[in-house]
């Protein structure tokens, strides 16, 4: 079967479906059940499946289906034949499930409960509804002349910036977009480090609206993550709209005028100067790298490198291979490396807990594509399936309970449970060797830091070529790194997996808002505050994209959170152009008031516990870098801009607004 479903659902496909039934039902052999029971219902399947089959689905993910093969056969046939009564009926399935079926279809699919506040986070996910539920449509059409004299600025072509590009060109409002690299991909194209991957489930780690159904592994690799979002600014023009080869040094906000003036540098030193109505930043928390501040680091004389600009000229093949971190990027690098160079020695500040998932190495079969792609609804219900299993199921296990008695190696019942488990898995992993499970096992609670996919960089610990050390570092010699207690480790090349400067947002650049205030007078260093993480006062027009506490550390896709927050500005920028307004800016009653909402519901939960130290936290302990809501709650909160929360100023000037270069 070659049928392709690039193209809207329609009797003739469902015709070409079943013209041969036999291999339609050989077809849906690689069908994983609670999808494809969800699609048999859609069709118009009988019901009472949903009982029948429940039993058999314990949990969201695919390896938690128990169903016999018998019944798996039965299941498959019953598709096939309701398909083919739609084509006999001529009839189309309804996109929704009846609405007194959809919360047991949910439950059933999730083997969980669903709570109902959950139904329209699920039919936005889903794309279920009639129009794409995320895109923001005019209630008062604009007139050309209004469009065409207003122009929005967008720095970084990331995940975030094409999403919030893609947006912008649908409302018909001109931009133009800024990229320091020769590529659009952010992250996913400067990171080139061996093993780099997605640690969420990359059907959902994805956008909602473009379901792709070609996957090659369960979770990406980078380069799949870097075709995907090419092809998303390839295809709707993002790229015709993007100065690559720039970055913005300065933007300073025009009071008088309700405009940004920005000021870029190209790659050969011209200064080029943009005018803007409104400012965008969608560079995020992980862009600038951070180097360590390790004695005599300039002192080593072969190569070295920070994982995010991997040096890919240097052979580390036979080498004797140095790595500072064991974070998410150590945990990938690690075993990626271990089976080429002579010797891995990795310098541990800490330990991470790492999970196991069965699906992080398995490939997604070209039949499994083929399901995906061609069989109405499997891969709307089969993408729910990953953001219930990757989200807010976890939530309540980051919740200090006060009257837990052991508050230092965990939070509540769930939480010492899942830490027993993970314990019990480590010492498997690395063979019960005691000395690797004094290393390895953290002694804070599970999800103090970010709980990281075990990339089998535990069983890469027992190898012989691999050497595992948590004394603390002294001072770097031209050949050796040196411990605090004398001990010389001789390396040839040194690996810098140590992270970014996530707590200096925006820096370097130089962001002067109203009046005195500038980015880094009002955070500082280590001190970014926003509402709802997207805005901030005394910086009108400016808004951000995975800006301050909106980083996900229990859970989720960061491109969920990003597509709210592009739905939330893009309804700030059209109560701006419908109002007829020049400038908006969010006061300082719901501004201060948000914080204090994020900081007490961080008090009772595991980034705050003084046992972990992590990039999360600034220096007086603050987290200002993580989300504490639940993925449902944050999409509630942006779901509905409030003009209330703003003020908004109408300049008379007959200045031109548009961006000009």
């Amino acid at each position: 079967m070659t049928i392709n479903n690039d193209t809207p659902m329609s009797l003739a496909h469902l015709e070409a479906l079943t013209a041969d039934q036999d291999a339609l039902k050989a077809a849906l052999a690689v069908a994983d059940t609670a999808p494809l029971l969800m699609v048999l219902i859609q069709l118009g399947g009988d019901p009472a499946w949903l009982d029948r089959m429940a039993p058999y689905i314990t949990g969201p993910w695919s390896y938690h289906d128990e169903t016999p093969e018998d019944v798996k056969l039965e299941l498959q046939s019953a598709v096939v034949d309701a398909l083919v009564a739609c084509v006999r009926d001529s009839r189309l399935p309804e996109p929704l499930p009846p609405k007194d079926l959809l919360p047991k279809m949910m439950d059933v699919c999730t083997g969980q409960k669903v709570p109902p506040e959950y139904m329209p986070v699920a039919l936005e996910e889903m794309d279920l509804l009639d129009e794409d539920p995320r895109a923001v449509r005019w209630r008062t059409q604009p007139s050309a002349e209004t469009l065409e004299h207003f122009n929005v600025l967008v720095v970084g072509a990331g995940f975030s910036g094409v999403a919030m590009g893609i947006r912008l060109k649908q409302a018909g409002i001109p931009y133009t977009i800024i990229e320091k690299n020769d590529s659009v991909g952010g992250t996913w194209y400067e990171n080139t480090y061996p093993g780099i991957g997605v640690d969420t489930a990359n059907h959902f780690y994805s956008y909602s609206f473009d379901v792709n159904h070609d996957w090659d592994h369960f979770f990406a690799k980078g380069d799949e993550i870097l075709r995907y979002i090419r092809r998303n600014a390839e295809r709707e023009e993002i790229t015709a709209n993007t100065r690559f080869r720039e970055e913005v040094t300065q933007a300073q906000w025009d009071d008088a005028a309700g405009l940004w003036h920005v000021k870029t540098q190209t790659a050969d030193g011209t200064v080029v100067d943009y005018t803007a109505n409104v400012l965008v930043s969608a560079v995020g928390q992980l862009n600038r790298a951070s180097m360590p501040a390790i004695d005599g680091l300039d002192d080593f004389k072969g190569p070295k490198f920070h994982t995010s600009n991997w040096d890919h000229s240097v052979s580390i093949e036979g080498k004797q291979v140095g790595m500072i971190g064991t974070g998410a990027t150590g945990m990938q690098v690690g075993p990626a490396i271990a089976p080429v160079v002579g010797n891995l020695t990795i310098f541990q500040r800490s330990p991470h807990w790492a999970m196991w998932n069965p699906l992080y190495f398995k490939t997604v079969s070209e039949n499994k594509k083929w399901v995906l792609k061609n069989i109405p609804y499997y891969s709307k219900w089969f993408r729910f399936q990953l953001f219930w299993s990757s989200s807010d199921g976890f939530h309540k296990m980051l919740q200090i309970d006060h009257d837990w008695p052991d508050k230092q190696r965990s939070l509540n019942a769930q939480n010492a449970e899942i830490r027993k488990q993970l314990e019990e898995y480590i010492a498997k992993e690395v063979n019960y060797d005691p000395e690797l499970i004094r290393k390895s096992v953290p002694n804070y609670p599970p999800y103090g830091k970010r709980m990281l996919r075990d990339n089998h960089w535990y069983r890469m610990l027992t190898r012989d070529n691999v050497d595992l050390v948590d004394t603390q570092i002294d001072h770097i010699e031209e050949n050796a790194v040196v411990m605090a207690d004398g001990t010389r480790h001789e390396v040839d090349v040194l690996v810098l997996a140590t992270g970014f400067k996530a707590s200096k947002m925006l820096a370097p650049m130089d962001i002067r808002g109203r009046g005195d205030a500038t980015i880094r007078g009002r955070w500082g260093d280590d001190d970014p505050r926003a509402y709802l993480g997207i805005t901030a006062p005394e910086f009108p027009n400016m808004f951000f994209l995975y800006g301050p506490n909106t980083n996900l550390g229990h859970g989720g896709s960061a491109v969920f959170h990003s597509e709210c927050q592009v739905g939330y500005i893009m309804q700030g920028i059209r109560e701006l152009i419908e109002s007829g307004s020049s400038v908006m800016e969010v006061r300082e009653e719901p501004f201060w008031e948000y914080q204090e909402k994020v900081d007490h519901k961080h008090r009772n939960m595991v980034w705050s516990h003084p046992g972990v130290g992590s990039w999360y936290k600034n220096k007086n302990g603050r987290v200002t870098a993580n989300s504490p809501w639940r993925l449902v709650d944050y999409r509630d909160m942006t779901a509905s801009f409030d003009p209330s929360d703003y003020t908004f100023t109408k300049i008379n000037s007959t200045d031109s607004k548009e961006a000009s270069a």
